[in-house]
């Protein structure tokens, strides 16, 4: 049978034995053997292990003011004027008046704010041979032909228009030049419209076509809708 008892402060555990021959044992337990001798060790005092220090809180504007310490102004931002940007406002759903927008875009054109686009107007001629490849009109419109003639036939009859127009190309053709310009005019003061013009695209289509390479409508600057450029074969 086993029975604690304490002696003299030490746990002790007795065994008492029953029966035939019995007797009593006696078995020391010391559960605080270890820790008497660490104290003996560090001088009779052991030193409690201390808790980490727990980590503070911090309010939001404690942490900026904190990451921000040390960050300087800059006087010169002051002067500097904050404008707001302009809300785009929607497109509207209103139906446009294609009559009004067409008032809008002429009245541009007279006052000059806006330029003509001559290819987009009835009057505007263009012709290429079909034996010459290449856009010829656009290149005689990007200058790469200088003029280096002119026929102007402002006051003269359709019947003179015809003849001095053949005598142009004739004198042209001789003298070995690439590019003239012919100015017929828009009839504009005419009843029956641009005559001049019609007269000299005629005679551009007939007997002289096999000599011509390419007619445009000229620039805005070389007379625009009431001139043509005119490019000529070589010999």
């Amino acid at each position: 049978m086993m029975v604690p008892v304490v002696r003299h402060g030490v746990l002790m555990i007795q065994y008492i034995m029953h029966g035939r021959g019995s007797s009593t044992k006696d078995f020391i337990v010391r559960p605080f053997e270890k820790l008497r001798k660490k104290m003996i060790h560090h001088g009779g005092t052991i030193v409690p292990q201390l808790r980490p220090p727990q980590k503070a809180e911090f309010t939001d504007e404690e942490l900026l003011s904190a990451a921000m310490s040390d960050v300087q102004e800059i006087k010169e931002f002051r002067a500097l004027s904050l404008t707001q940007r302009q809300k785009k406002m929607a497109p509207g759903r209103e139906k446009k008046d294609p009559d009004r927008e067409a008032l809008s875009v002429l009245c541009e054109i007279a006052e000059g704010r806006m330029s003509i686009n001559l290819p987009d107007t009835q009057e505007y001629v263009e012709w290429t041979n079909p034996d010459y490849h290449g856009d010829l009109t656009q290149q005689m419109h990007e200058g790469h032909f200088s003029i280096q003639a002119f026929l102007d036939l402002h006051g003269y009859t359709v019947a003179e228009a015809e003849a001095q127009t053949e005598i142009f190309l004739k004198d042209s053709l001789a003298r070995g030049l690439r590019c003239v310009k012919i100015i017929h005019g828009r009839g504009l003061r005419s009843i029956q419209g641009p005559q001049l013009k019609g007269a000299v695209v005629k005679k551009l289509s007939g007997r002289y076509r096999k000599f011509i390479m390419a007619y445009v409508t000229a620039r805005q600057c070389d007379g625009g809708l009431g001139a043509l450029y005119v490019l000529l074969r070589k010999k």
